[in-house]
């Protein structure tokens, strides 16, 4: 377990794992009157939250299943990335996929926010790479059954 500080600016709780075996901690908007998204439109939504995460940690900022599937509203870059340098408030680009417009409102789970370490690489410049059975085979080259 690592310790975050962070500085709550909205009303809401803090983010926090609703159950004992989850990933992820789902973030909540944080608005002063309800924002509708058309379908397709794209909206960034406030969180009221700052953080300051240690070296070698970075925060994934990922959509909510079930508003995904159930109204159509995802997070536009998912996952999307906040990196341990960064002060600024934590905040959701989210998007409208339905056919029909969606209200986002205060305090409304809006994503989830999963905090992972990272390595830093450092490259090694070769002419040639170890051959392995797949090779360079991607983009479904494996079928689809």
């Amino acid at each position: 377990m690592i310790q975050v500080q962070i500085i709550n600016k909205s009303p809401h709780a803090l983010p926090v794992y609703q159950t004992s075996g989850s990933s992820g901690m789902d973030l909540r908007a944080w608005l002063t009157e309800a924002v509708t998204l058309q379908p397709l439109e794209r909206r960034i939504i406030p969180t009221g939250l700052y953080m300051a995460l240690p070296v070698g940690f970075e925060a994934q900022i990922r959509s909510r299943s079930g508003l995904a599937i159930k109204r159509g509203l995802t997070v536009i870059n998912s996952p999307g990335t906040i990196d341990s340098d960064y002060r600024g408030e934590i905040m959701v680009g989210i998007i409208n996929l339905s056919g029909e417009a969606q209200t986002i409102e205060d305090g409304e789970r809006i994503a989830q926010m999963i905090v992972a370490a990272y390595e830093v690489v450092e490259w090694a410049p070769t002419e040639s790479l170890d051959e392995t059975a797949r090779g360079a085979g991607g983009f479904g080259h494996s079928g689809t059954k």
